[in-house]
């Protein structure tokens, strides 16, 4: 009797001793596992719009070519100039004609590959360059980084887009030297990036670790460096890619761009200018899809700088009210 009275005082006393658990707050992030990005890109409603348009985009530039080809180069005197939003002369005539009475909305989506295949490749090649230069740089440091960024310094004092003006003018303007010049001017954007989150990681307990155990620096900077600048350098290259597009645009409005019979965005636009009063969707329409590929990317790329930050990924996954909840609001002073 007197053992089972000491178990059960000594039982209350262990639980008195234990902290009492505390209420979950109410504002506090998740702390069960991420959620993918994908459900993260859902429950954002502006990200996932920018996403989609994107993916349309792609698609449109991959499998309309093949199926609308034709229509974008077959012409028709009598159809020169009809104006958009009818379906009397069928639906490739939807979007209007041109004034050799080609189908505006073919055009359009040969011309989103043109765009495309120029602005992708552009941007893969400055981003493989800039990338392992700079991370090679900013890790073994001494001359190697300082050579490097007077090289980018040189490239960067030159405005791009005049650069690119110049060398397209001495030599014949195609997409190859297009990609060529708009890629080698945006190498120092990554460049200097990589430079500097790899110079800040090569002091890093992990990196140090590594070394202490022998591992060679190409595989530190393969196994523990490139991993953690990546998205980083993901989400400047979606940025860049608006860039480059841009770009390109305004070189085929100039004519030193894509060249007929090939067509662009930038190219219709400069071909269209002419027609502003007489028909106006000529040179609108592939103003129209340059200005929505260019918001939806930087919107998917603000989206994506927040979501490969583990620092600020939990917020994606918070309701909206709750995350405005979180946002202080300062007092207004008497």
């Amino acid at each position: 009797m007197t053992s089972s009275l000491t178990d059960d005082a000594a039982q209350e006393g262990q639980e008195d001793r234990q902290p009492a658990k505390q209420p979950p707050t109410r504002n506090a992030p998740p702390k069960d596992g991420q959620p993918s990005l994908f459900r993260l890109l859902l429950k954002d409603r502006f990200a996932t719009v920018a996403a989609f348009v994107l993916l349309l985009v792609g698609l449109t530039a991959l499998v309309g070519p093949a199926l609308m080809g034709d229509l974008a180069t077959k012409q028709n005197l009598l159809f020169a100039n009809k104006a958009p939003f009818t379906m009397a002369h069928g639906w490739e005539y939807f979007l209007g004609s041109d004034s050799l009475g080609r189908s505006m909305l073919a055009r359009l989506v040969v011309a989103s590959r043109t765009t495309l295949s120029v602005a992708l490749p552009a941007v893969a090649v400055a981003l493989v360059i800039g990338s392992l230069w700079g991370v090679w740089a900013g890790y073994h440091r001494g001359w190697r980084e300082n050579v490097s960024m007077r090289i980018a310094d040189v490239i960067m004092s030159f405005p791009s887009l005049l650069l690119a003006v110049v060398v397209l003018y001495v030599f014949s303007p195609s997409a190859a030297n297009i990609v060529l010049i708009l890629a080698l001017t945006r190498i120092p954007i990554y460049l200097r990036t990589a430079r500097a989150e790899s110079a800040e990681l090569q002091s890093r307990t992990f990196v140090d670790a590594a070394r202490t155990f022998g591992a060679k620096p190409n595989a530190i900077i393969v196994r523990h460096v490139i991993p953690v600048v990546l998205p980083t350098l993901l989400t400047l290259a979606t940025l860049e890619f608006c860039y480059v597009m841009l770009a390109e645009s305004s070189l085929s409005f100039l004519g030193i761009g894509i060249q007929p019979p090939d067509v662009s965005w930038g190219l219709m636009v400069s071909q269209g200018r002419q027609y502003l009063q007489t028909a106006w969707w000529l040179s609108i329409f592939p103003g129209v899809a340059i200005v929505v590929t260019t918001i939806a990317a930087n919107v998917l790329a603000a989206w994506l700088r927040i979501a490969t930050d583990p620092a600020q990924r939990w917020r994606l996954a918070l309701p909206r009210k709750r995350l405005i909840a979180r946002i202080p609001v300062k007092e207004a002073q008497p």
